[in-house]
C-alpha cells in the first residue's frame, strides 16, 4: 500500500515495504542523524559552559532547522555548519557570557564532535543489518559529523553510505533530498524506508514515496497534520523486531 499523499515513483518494484497486511521488510533503511541516532542532550552543557542558559540549546536547534527549511522553500541553500554558527551567534550575543562571543560559539559547535549515539543504536543497527537490510544515513548536517558519531560508537561499518543534503543542494524535507539518497543507493522509493524521530522528516519522506518509521523514544504524540508513519517504534531494536 503506497502512501496516499504521493504517487509511486517510476520503476517501483511491486514488493512494497508496506501492504494491507502490515509492514514488509524494506530493502533500504535511510536514517536521519541529528537526534535520531545522536543524543543531543549534552549540547545543553555546552551552553552552560559558556554562561548561557542550558535550555537555549533546544530553541537554538529548532531555529536552525527553521532557517534551513526557509532557505530551501525560497530556493536557496546553505551548509548546516554555516547556518548553525550564524544562528548560534545571534542567540548567544543576547546573553552575558564568560568568554568572548566567537570563543563561545566555537565551544558550543565543538560539542557536535563529542556527541554519542542513543543507547539503543548499536544493538539496533546490528540487528537490522543482520536482517540483510541495507543501512545508510541522510542528514541535513555534514557527512563528517555522522562519520565521527558512528565511528565513536563502533557502528560505522553497519552503514554502507553516509549521505548529506549538502550534496543534494536542498534540505530535507524537500523531495529532492530523498531522491538524492535513492539515486545514490540505486533503489526506488517503494523499497526504501526513512527512520527518524522528527515528524516533519517522516511527512517529507512519505510525500516522496518512501515508507516511514517514527522512532518515539519519549512517548510523545504524533502531530495529526503530518502524514502518519507506517511504523512507530520505541527504539531501533524495537524496529528490528517489527521488521523481523
Amino acid at each position: 500500500m503506497t502512501n496516499g499523499n504521493a504517487a509511486p515513483a517510476p520503476g517501483v518494484e511491486p514488493d512494497l515495504p508496506v501492504s494491507v497486511d502490515g509492514p514488509r521488510r524494506p530493502r533500504l533503511l535511510v536514517f536521519d542523524v541529528n537526534e535520531t541516532l545522536s543524543d543531543m542532550s549534552p549540547m545543553q552543557g555546552r551552553f552552560e559552559d559558556v554562561g548561557a542558559p542550558p535550555d537555549l540549546a533546544a530553541g537554538w536547534f529548532a531555529g536552525l532547522l527553521r532557517d534551513g527549511f526557509a532557505l530551501t522553500v525560497a530556493g536557496g541553500s546553505a551548509p548546516f555548519t554555516r547556518l548553525a554558527t550564524g544562528s548560534l551567534t545571534v542567540v548567544l550575543q543576547r546573553h552575558v557570557l564568560d568568554r568572548p562571543l566567537p570563543e563561545a560559539v566555537e565551544h558550543v559547535m565543538d560539542g557536535f564532535a563529542t556527541l554519542t549515539v542513543h543507547p539503543d543504536v548499536p544493538a539496533g543497527a546490528a540487528a537490522l543489518a543482520a536482517l540483510g537490510i541495507r543501512l545508510v544515513t541522510l542528514s541535513n548536517g555534514s557527512a563528517s559529523v555522522a562519520q565521527g558519531l558512528l565511528g565513536r560508537a563502533g557502528v560505522g561499518d553497519r552503514f554502507e553510505q553516509l549521505l548529506s543534503v549538502e550534496d543534494a543542494g536542498v534540505w530535507k524535507p524537500a523531495p529532492a533530498a530523498y531522491a538524492h539518497a535513492l539515486e545514490r543507493c540505486g533503489v526506488a522509493a517503494g523499497v526504501a524506508m526513512l527512520v527518524a524521530v522528527h515528524p516533519w522528516d517522516i511527512d517529507g519522506a512519505a510525500r516522496a514515496g518512501l515508507a516511514t518509521a517514527w522512532v518515539n523514544r519519549d512517548g510523545g504524540t504524533y502531530p495529526g497534520y503530518f502524514s502518519p508513519p507506517d511504523l512507530t517504534c520505541t527504539s531501533l531494536t524495537d524496529l528490528a523486531d517489527r521488521l523481523t
